[in-house]
């Protein structure tokens, strides 16, 4: 929420799209505050677009069905090193954000500079293919857990700028008087120009 707070700091009045909010610290102060706040999930086999049983709009970050130019800021937390498909969901965030927009996002990024290696992938019949050892995050709608997918390097600036045209800066923050001293404390910021 500091980078939000920071950078945004109009961000209250803008219309903002949570992917898979935990709604703990930033998720909740968005969802309290934000006059435009709009959190979904993804639930596979539910139809996409639609409000869930659970009370949320079922969206899958890879295949939007928002409109082109529809949110001033798109945020996920720990959600792209899960995905199937990265170049799709960078590239439906980058769509769906306005000129001016920006993705405001955490990833691991474990490989540090070392090349982004895919984890997991789909093959040519929809099946799982375990490139490594397979692991699983927390998920707040799943007790199985998320398929970590890829393992983040910083090159992940490059590859967003690639697949989406978005310009992405990292920031490192690492303050005590925060609280944020640990591993994987990067925030990354994708404007659409």
């Amino acid at each position: 929420m500091h980078c939000v707070e920071k950078f945004f700091p109009a961000w209250r009045n803008f219309s903002v799209h949570e992917s898979s909010p935990v709604f703990r610290g930033a998720s909740v102060k968005l969802r309290n505050e934000g006059k435009h706040y709009l959190p979904t999930y993804f639930f596979p086999g539910y139809p996409l677009g639609q409000m869930h049983t659970s009370g949320f709009m079922n969206q899958d970050v890879e295949k939007q069905t928002f409109p082109e130019d529809f949110f001033d800021l798109v945020i996920t937390q720990d959600v792209l090193e899960h995905v199937f498909d990265p170049s799709k969901a960078f590239r439906e965030i980058a769509r769906t954000l306005r000129r001016g927009g920006a993705h405001v996002f955490t990833t691991p990024l474990i490989n540090e500079n070392k090349p982004s290696e895919v984890a997991a992938r789909r093959d040519s019949k929809g099946s799982i293919e375990f490139l490594c050892d397979p692991q699983y995050h927390g998920n707040p709608i799943d007790g199985k857990g998320s398929l970590v997918t890829i393992h983040w390097g910083y090159d992940i600036t490059d590859f967003i700028l690639k697949e989406s045209g978005l310009y992405t800066t990292i920031v490192f923050i690492d303050n005590i008087n925060l609280g944020i001293r640990a591993e994987y404390i990067e925030v990354l910021i994708s404007r659409k120009i």
